[in-house]
Formats: structure tokens, C-alpha cells, sequence
């Protein structure tokens, strides 16, 4: 007579279920009918971790609203090209101007191409009081000061200032660009008044960079414009 009665043969099957020493698929006992199942281990994290990153990503996302726009403006494409020549003009015409001060500080007879006659020479200007240090630091400074320098190395310094500080698109970059343009402006006419009331000359290096600074005025000027229109109409556009 078989060990197992016909009443209990459902826990006792001796056909293979593919269930060794009756256990579960899994490596697990089973539970025997009436018993507590054992809870799982949930693998989400707490509620109170998740209530705190909803409350991360919240605050995330309204940060995101109240940052300031970043707005993407670029000049015209004029603007670049016409900063870019008056810039490499100027900056030709410093690197000559401070060549014929040199010379001319080193031989009293040398003749620079802009010294046609006597009314129209530009080593005069050069070599004067007023072509180093604008007639003015060298007074205050003294004239062996590192600052009492010839007035074609401002002006070198300054379009390359403008050169770089322009491909810079930025309200901060277009006030400083305007600023030192009036401020270049402003020693054009002092020099101006200086080459015509007091030296009596014509200098045609001279009277061409006067002219490079103030288109270079009129460009950082209309930058300016140019700038705070775009910038209106997309902050206009991002708000509606």
C-alpha cells in the first residue's frame, strides 16, 4: 500500500514539477495554506524621501521660471566688418606714427613719407611737447615717466582695446566701448585745437585718426541702440 493516502496526494506527488525538496521556484518554501506571507522588501524608497525630492523638483522648476533669460543677440554684420577696418586702420596708423617719432628722435634729417612741407609735416607733430604724453603727463608725471608715453601708443593700445572688447556682445562691453570712444573723441579736439591754433601744422597721419575715432564713436553709439532694441523686443516676445 502506498505511503501517501489518495486524500493527501496533493502534498505528496511523486511526478517531477521541477521543484527540488519542495521548494518554490526561486529557492523559496512554500507557504503552507493559513500562513502569514512574508511582506517584500519594497525596493522604492521611502515616502518621506520621495514627498522631499518632489519638493527639490518643484523648487527646481520654479527657479527655472524666475531666472533672468538669456537672450542671444549678435550685431549686424556691417557693424563687424566697418569696427574691423577702422581698427586695423588705426592700429596701421599708430604702429607709422610711432616709427617716424623714432627715427626722427634718432636722426634730426630724416623725412617721413606725411613730411610734404613745412606746414604739412607729421614728424613735427610727433617730436613736439604736445606728441608725447598728449602735452600733459609729462608735466605731471615728468617726462622720463613710464606713463609720459608717445601719443601713437595710446592710440595703438585704444583700437586694439576697441578690436577685441567689440566681439563681445554685451550691454556692459557696449557702455565701456561708448565711454572710451567719448573720451577718444574728446582728445581728438583737444589735439585738433593744438595742431591748428598752436603748431600751425596739418598732419595728415594726425587728422586720419581723429577721423577713426569718431566713426568709431558713431559704431559703438549705434551698437548701443541696436542692442537695447533687440534685447526689448525679445524680452517683449519671451513674455507674451
Amino acid at each position: 500500500m502506498n505511503s501517501c493516502e489518495p486524500l493527501v496526494s496533493l502534498n505528496c506527488s511523486t511526478a517531477p514539477t521541477g521543484r527540488q525538496g519542495g521548494q518554490t521556484r526561486g529557492g523559496h518554501a512554500p507557504a503552507r495554506r493559513g500562513a502569514a506571507l512574508p511582506r517584500r522588501s519594497s525596493p522604492r524608497p521611502p515616502y518621506g524621501w520621495r514627498r522631499e525630492a518632489g519638493s527639490v523638483r518643484v523648487r527646481a522648476k520654479a527657479g527655472e521660471n524666475m531666472a533672468a533669460p538669456v537672450l542671444r543677440v549678435s550685431t549686424p554684420r556691417w557693424e563687424r566688418i566697418a569696427r574691423l577696418l577702422v581698427c586695423l586702420l588705426g592700429i596701421l596708423l599708430s604702429l607709422y606714427a610711432f616709427h617716424v617719432e623714432s627715427e626722427k628722435s634718432r636722426d634730426a634729417n630724416y623725412r617721413a613719407m606725411c613730411d610734404l612741407s613745412n606746414s604739412i609735416s607729421c614728424s613735427k607733430v610727433f617730436t613736439s611737447r604736445w606728441g608725447r604724453g598728449f602735452g600733459v603727463l609729462g608735466s605731471i608725471f615728468g617726462n622720463n615717466s613710464a606713463i609720459n608715453q608717445p601719443n601713437s601708443v595710446y592710440g595703438l593700445f585704444f583700437y586694439v582695446f576697441q578690436l577685441l572688447l567689440g566681439l563681445t556682445v554685451s550691454a556692459m562691453a557696449a557702455l565701456i566701448l561708448m565711454t572710451t570712444s567719448i573720451v577718444s573723441v574728446m582728445g581728438s579736439l583737444y589735439l585738433a585745437y593744438i595742431l591748428y591754433f598752436v603748431l600751425k601744422d596739418f598732419c595728415i597721419i594726425c587728422i586720419t585718426t581723429y577721423a577713426l575715432n569718431f566713426i568709431l564713436l558713431v559704431l559703438n553709439y549705434k551698437r548701443l541702440v541696436y542692442l537695447n532694441e533687440a534685447w526689448k523686443q525679445q524680452l517683449t516676445a519671451k513674455q507674451d
